[in-house]
């Protein structure tokens, strides 16, 4: 019984995630961030998984995708779009915060409406530091959050420093803290 209401809470959010990327499609969000073909990228947070295909497209075959979320079903369905879609370099991972990646094995990492939610919202960002390369980024976006309020949090532990700020997205570089 609680599998089944799991999976009707999930289906719910995925119906509710595709209104939001109809209204406001994924890509337009993605053309603030300084994606390069050949990038390897943390999507934390990627539920049912929308930003996967225009996050393929801007990095190219070259470029690998981890696909993270706490909630497994999210992450199988975000391989399943993966295979569907014969994208070989994306693996998912089921976490709320560890990630069983290298020490600066990513070029970035996108954070998207999901930092409110995270328990230990400081100790993610470490983890997001110690994944990231020197040259690496955070792209951040929070529609829970006020701009100053994000850019308080994120740059609060001195790991990350505000490089630009869009529409949509806050772009953070990493320290070296």
């Amino acid at each position: 019984m609680r599998n089944l209401i799991r999976s009707m809470q999930f289906a719910v959010l995925c119906a509710a995630f595709a209104l939001r990327d109809a209204l406001r499609p994924r890509e337009v969000i993605l053309r603030e961030v300084p994606l390069r073909e050949g990038m390897t990228v943390l999507d934390f947070g990627c539920g049912p998984g929308g930003y996967l295909l225009p996050l393929a497209r801007r990095i190219g075959a070259e470029g690998t995708i981890y696909t993270l979320d706490a909630n497994p079903l999210a992450v199988q369905r975000a391989e399943r779009l993966a295979q569907q879609n014969a994208l070989p370099h994306v693996m998912g991972i089921v976490s709320n915060g560890r990630v069983p990646l290298a020490t600066g094995s990513l070029d970035a990492v996108l954070m998207y409406d999901v930092f409110h939610m995270l328990r230990d919202a400081q100790a993610v960002l470490r983890e997001m530091h110690r994944l990231l390369k020197r040259d690496g980024f955070l792209s951040f976006s929070d529609h829970h959050m006020r701009r100053r309020k994000i850019v308080a949090a994120i740059t609060a532990g001195g790991r990350f420093v505000l490089s630009t700020q869009g529409k949509h997205t806050h772009t953070f570089i990493r320290t070296e803290a």
